[in-house]
């Protein structure tokens, strides 16, 4: 009988230490894996109460070492740390989770409504790295994050200005806006629908559309882009670019369809609730059409929905349907910066998509979800250390980068998959059993990357026979 595991485990293994699938799952993957060969430990008698005693040692030390860890970072890699993009996510929990008071319904990004959640904040750079992070209850809107998620910045990385914060509409308020140049700081913005929509002029206007040259990605040189066009334009003192994209159209119009099928059918059933009598106080129904509007805000806004005369109507408004038919694949940015014309704009804003990495990264392979913690520091520790993990996963990207070599830590993972160290386990003829534990040759694209790393390719450097 033989077993076997692969070296990406000692980069890979500090996610597992927190996810605990069942009560005695991390002590015997830890103890069947490499990483004790690989660390030179003995977790023979590694246990859970020990590893959550270790996280609640950890928790109080949180703040500190993300603030050295961000500083060595931009030290070791020379990292420009003037652009901040901020988004946030979702993540949910296996259980009631009755001990921590952040865990609360909300807005769920995984698509599990029926889940107590938490909402997990996250600053970028420009690079991708991570600069902060925070946790908010699972209730929380993301417009109320943003000036509390600038001060923890502040605490991490020291007071500064003149850096560009970067926010997806849905932080993009007036409001907001006020607090990121009260700080000293510039904004880069989608706008909002209202104001996209007072621009429907200047989008059926072609002139002065210029098209973004979209080089394919070093990994996929065939990879055929579609087209995008931007346009400049100043309104006070701020500076729009207006946004034309083949791919955002379609994307648009099939958002769009999807929510706008949904919300009729909710209507519908709404609708029936209340005509049999299931449903009857006026201020539980209009709960009830104000939670429609909420849960499909792309397209209720150009439908009318009232309670009169003991029954719920709708009506469909169609000029505004028709303006936003109008506007699909068109998209508006805005930033109080002279300095950027409209594609460095459109470009600083595509830096988003970072995050959206980060965040399906962390969910997996790093698994941050679901969370079976059910006290409020546990959960916060789990989520710091696979943040943790993800730093780890930038850096090794960003080594390859700055060798000219356009790579992801996926890949990598998937490369050295064969790298192995084997156990052969033998039956002696006196009843005991024999295991011996032997590495196989690193490969030449092994070595490569460890030699990209800085980590000597002998990784296994002492099989061992044990009785």
């Amino acid at each position: 009988m033989r077993s076997s595991y692969s070296a990406p485990m000692v980069l890979f293994g500090l996610n597992r230490l927190i996810a605990p699938r069942s009560e005695h799952a991390m002590p015997d993957w830890i103890r069947r894996c490499a990483l004790e060969e690989l660390l030179q430990s003995d977790f023979s008698t590694l246990s859970e109460a020990s590893l959550y005693r270790n996280l609640d040692q950890l928790h109080p030390r949180r703040e500190p070492i993300e603030t050295a860890l961000a500083e060595r970072e931009r030290t070791l890699f020379n990292l420009d740390d003037t652009l901040l993009l901020y988004d946030l996510t979702s993540t949910y929990f296996e259980g009631l989770a009755e001990r921590n008071p952040q865990a609360q319904r909300g807005y769920s990004r995984d698509q599990r409504p029926d889940c107590k959640q938490v909402v997990v904040g996250l600053v970028l750079n420009g690079d991708g790295f991570p600069k902060a992070h925070e946790i908010f209850a699972g209730n929380r809107h993301d417009s109320t994050t943003l000036d509390e998620m600038l001060s923890a910045l502040e605490r991490r990385t020291g007071k500064r200005s003149g850096c560009t914060v970067v926010v997806d509409r849905g932080m993009a308020d007036a409001a907001n806006l006020q607090r990121i140049k009260t700080r000293g700081h510039h904004y880069l913005v989608a706008a909002r629908q209202p104001e996209r929509e007072r621009w429907l002029a200047e989008f059926e206007e072609a002139e002065g559309f210029e098209q973004v040259l979209r080089l394919p990605s070093p990994r996929n040189p065939a990879q055929l882009k579609s087209q995008v066009m931007v346009k400049r334009a100043e309104l006070g003192d701020q500076v729009y670019a207006l946004c034309l994209s083949e791919d955002r159209q379609d994307k648009d119009r099939a958002i769009r369809e999807k929510q706008e099928s949904r919300l009729l059918k909710d209507l519908e059933r709404l609708i029936t609730r209340v005509g049999k009598g299931q449903l009857t106080q006026r201020d539980l129904i209009n709960q009830a059409i104000g939670r429609l509007r909420e849960r499909y805000p792309r397209v209720a806004r150009y439908y009318r929905i009232d309670y009169e005369q003991a029954q719920v109507v709708w009506q469909e408004d169609s000029t505004r349907k028709a303006r936003a038919e109008q506007l699909d694949g068109a998209y508006l940015l805005k930033t109080d910066r002279q300095d950027l014309n409209a594609e460095e704009i459109w470009r600083i804003y595509n830096l988003l998509t970072r995050l959206e990495t980060a965040f399906r990264t962390l969910k997996s392979p790093l698994v941050e979800r679901p969370i079976f913690h059910q006290l409020e520091h546990r959960t916060q520790t789990h989520i710091f250390l696979c943040v943790l993990a993800y730093h780890l996963l930038v850096c090794i990207e960003k080594r390859f980068l700055d060798r000219g070599i356009h790579t992801s830590w996926w890949t990598l993972r998937q490369q050295l998959t064969t790298h192995q160290l084997v156990t052969v386990v033998l039956p002696a003829s006196n009843g005991a059993v024999l295991k011996i534990r032997q590495a196989t040759n690193p490969e030449p694209i092994h070595r490569e990357i460890y030699s990209t790393l800085g980590i000597s390719s002998e990784v296994f450097r002492h099989p061992s026979r044990l009785k």
